[in-house]
This record gives structure tokens, sequence and C-alpha cells, in this order.
């Protein structure tokens, strides 16, 4: 009996496990991940560094995976902020009238006085 709850009980353990899907890598990339990891800690010496280059120049996958990363990096963000844009005004064209009412008021905030109204000039 104690034997066939064995059996259950790690029949139950090997149903249960998830096996993590596999992954075939070369030896190239494994040692490009290792290269990149010490290059970006500040690790790397210049031997590493020139082993990393003759990688990047030899394998056209990981060359293509690198100048995808650099072209995202360089490349700005397609969405903007709202505050980052600058609304600007139409321009309209402005009357004699307008120009004079604009430049009274302009003296005036200059000195600290409130500026005319249009219809106190009207």
């Amino acid at each position: 009996m104690a034997f066939a709850l064995m059996l259950y009980v790690a029949s139950r353990e090997v149903s249960m496990k998830h096996h993590k899907q596999l992954e075939r890598r070369t030896f190239t990339q494994d040692r490009f991940d290792i290269l990149i990891k010490r290059q970006k800690s500040g690790k790397a010496t210049f031997n590493e560094l020139t082993e990393l280059d003759e990688i990047v120049n030899r394998d056209p996958a990981i060359r293509e995976s690198i100048l995808e990363e650099m072209q995202a990096v360089n490349e700005p963000p397609d969405l903007q902020k709202p505050d980052d844009t600058l609304i600007t005004p139409s321009i309209k064209n402005l009357t004699l009238l307008d120009k004079i009412t604009a430049f009274i008021n302009r003296l005036f905030m200059a000195t600290g006085i409130t500026g005319l109204n249009r219809a106190m000039v009207s």
C-alpha cells in the first residue's frame, strides 16, 4: 500500500511540473551575452571588447539585433506629451487702431498702470 502511495505521489509531482521551453543558443550567442554584460558593468578588458567586436562583425543575426537596438534608441518617441507642444495663436491683420491700443497697453504695463480697454479708445 505504501509503495502504491509513493508511486501516486511521484506521478502527481511529475504531472505538475511545467517544463520550460528550451531555447537553442550557439556558443557565439552565449559569449556575446557574457561580453555585453561585462561591457555594461564596465569590467570588460580590451581583449574582450575586441572579441565582442569580432562576434558582431562575424554573426549577421547579432549584427542585425544590434542595429535594431541602435535605431530604437536614436528614434524619438512617437507620442509626445501635450504639455510639450506649442500652440501658436492665429495671426490676424491688425488695424491701425489695434496697433495704437496695443502700444499704449504695453506702455502702461511697463509703468505698472493697467492697460486701456478697447471700449475706452472707441
